[in-house]
């Protein structure tokens, strides 16, 4: 009733009280900065203690924003993430017990939350600190975990509240050009720390939850699934609600204006299983999809190989042991044991198997072709009856092959070459400004539908549902397009009851492997160094994984040292003598 100003939005005089003891107007629901002011003689006679909301004040500013930290924004691309690979099918366990555990493991290792910040910091260094109870009496500041688990509660996250407070009072003069309250502070400690967190470690994150669950999505899956966009992380600040205020260094944080690369997500999440402190990751066994058997019986149906294959990827796999639990498990912190990329092994293992059946030397595939195609066309009566079904003709593979993927590729190319960086959402930066962000937004939107009309350009059709297999093949099409069928006896012997390959002959990618530390790779490769069959099988799998085929060319050369340890051995004991 003391409270007579109008309202600075209705003019109209109709305030009431929230329950921190600001006035709001009860016709347009603006809150203002004032606060009623209570005379409490219980206390001191004659004296006015004035009631002030704590959290409120610091949680909202003139333009309507609330001051958030960056850690909150990281959390909330994680919590993204995850409900979009729980629509993708992941099991629901995977948000609340594996990656808040894994979120709130981090907090607390680099000293965010859940733990006492020890003297001596940077920020404890700028100001003084305030009482813990500013914060944690606060009601409507949610914990930072509280939008990851919403089954927790707000009173089990310990956040270093003497780190909060102390930002806040420094952000005016350390973070001018930033939303947030630690903006340029996260920056000045991301250049020092290694694993300071970054949009790449988001998928960290996920690719570490995803193999401790064992899901059967593979690195390269999650990453062609961020760049189709079924999950976020391309302009996913747009999804921040409106009070987080983004502008200046929060922008450089979070806004991304480059795709995913494997290896960068591949390292930080092993570093970040050590940084952890993780025990031992469930083991990888033969029923996991993620074991080579199984990652292979999937990519030889994708590249439309005959089915005969699997049986000798399997061979290879148990030749070589990387098919055992202890090779394929992670262990975090084992800096022997070598790193495992399940994708890119198994593809490596499928080109391996097509060097020892075809030699893929540019000459030997090719007569191979030929006299399975004399073969086909001789004797037709084996083509329908045999059981095995036809003889596989790698000539008539590869034009098959090679037409689609062409197709793909072009697709894609011109999907990277349309696609519109730009945030759908406009970002605008204070209250007074939004109307006229949003008039501009809207009025280039029209003009750009006005000219796709005139031009005749066709309208971005609706995102297609997300698939293992981006290159499908299917048996009953009658144009023998479909190789999955086919028999590899016309290039087999049988031996001792075995089928062995005919040919006895291979050539190595390499007599001798580069140490990986130093130079980066097992083995350099350059395509005019090597015949084009085997350049165009790495092609194959190189699109299908979305990685450059050199990645690929690194396992190839690693399986085949291990497949022919013994004679490369003996070569380099003979080479020894020789030159002595």
């Amino acid at each position: 009733r003391d409270f007579n100003e109008r309202c600075a939005q209705c003019s109209e005089v109709n305030w009431g009280l929230t329950d921190g003891g600001r006035f709001y107007c009860r016709s347009c629901h603006n809150v203002t900065e004032r606060t009623r002011e209570v005379v409490n003689t219980d206390f001191i006679t004659n004296s006015r203690v004035q009631t002030i909301s704590k959290g409120l004040r610091k949680q909202e500013k003139n333009d309507g924003g609330c001051e958030w930290y960056i850690c909150e924004g990281f959390q909330l691309v994680l919590k993204k993430q995850v409900e979009a690979l729980e629509a993708l099918g992941v099991c629901p366990q995977m948000k609340d017990e594996i990656l808040c555990n894994f979120w709130r493991c981090y907090l607390q290792k680099s000293k965010q939350a859940y733990c006492k910040r020890p003297a001596g910091e940077t920020v404890k260094a700028l100001s003084v600190c305030e009482s813990s109870t500013d914060v944690d009496s606060d009601p409507e500041r949610p914990s930072l975990l509280h939008l990851l688990s919403l089954s927790e509660s707000e009173g089990d996250l310990q956040t270093d509240c003497s780190f909060a407070s102390s930002v806040s009072k420094v952000s005016e003069s350390t973070s001018v050009y930033s939303g947030s309250v630690d903006g340029s502070l996260y920056l000045m400690k991301n250049q020092k720390e290694k694993l300071s967190m970054t949009m790449p470690m988001t998928l960290s994150f996920c690719y570490m939850a995803l193999l401790w669950v064992r899901e059967p999505i593979t690195l390269s899956e999650l990453l062609r699934f961020v760049v189709e966009g079924h999950i976020p992380y391309l302009n996913v600040f747009q999804h921040f609600p409106e009070k987080m205020k983004l502008c200046g260094l929060d922008l450089k944080i979070f806004c991304v204006e480059s795709w995913p690369v494997y290896e960068e997500v591949f390292n930080k999440m092993h570093e970040l299983a050590a940084f952890l402190d993780l025990p031992r990751f469930p083991d990888i066994t033969e029923s996991c999809f993620l074991h080579p058997d199984m990652l292979c019986m999937k990519y030889l149906m994708e590249a439309n190989l005959p089915d005969e294959l699997h049986n000798w990827t399997c061979r290879v796999v148990k030749k070589i042991g990387v098919g055992e639990v202890d090779f394929l498990t992670l262990m975090p912190g084992n800096k022997s044991a070598r790193k495992v990329k399940y994708d890119v092994l198994a593809a490596a293992v499928i080109v391996v198997v097509l060097k020892l059946l075809f030699l893929l030397d540019d000459h030997y595939e090719w007569l191979l072709s030929e006299l399975a195609e004399e073969r086909n066309k001789n004797d037709t009566e084996v083509c329908i009856f045999y059981s095995g079904g036809p003889y596989f003709e790698f000539k008539k593979w590869y034009e098959v092959v090679k037409h689609s993927l062409d197709v793909e590729q072009k697709k894609l190319d011109e999907e990277r070459a349309k696609y519109l960086w730009r945030c759908e959402k406009p970002l605008f930066y204070s209250v007074k400004n939004k109307s006229k962000v949003l008039k501009r937004r809207q009025m280039v939107v029209n003009l750009q539908n006005q000219f796709g009309k005139l031009s005749g350009s066709v309208q971005r059709a609706e995102k297609p549902n997300p698939s293992s297999f981006q290159l499908s093949w299917s048996e009953e099409n009658k144009d023998g397009s479909c190789f999955h069928g086919h028999s590899l006896k016309g290039i087999l012997q049988e031996k001792c009851g075995l089928l062995t390959v005919m040919n006895p002959d291979y050539w190595l990618c390499t007599v001798k492997l580069c140490n990986e530390k130093l130079c980066g790779h097992l083995a350099h490769y350059r395509e005019v160094e090597f015949p084009q069959s085997y350049h165009f099988v790495l092609g194959l799998f190189s699109f299908l994984l979305r990685i450059q085929p050199s990645y690929i060319h690194d396992e190839v050369c690693m399986i085949e040292h291990k497949l022919f340890n013994k004679k490369l051995c003996k070569k380099l004991k003979y080479n020894t003598v020789l030159r002595k």
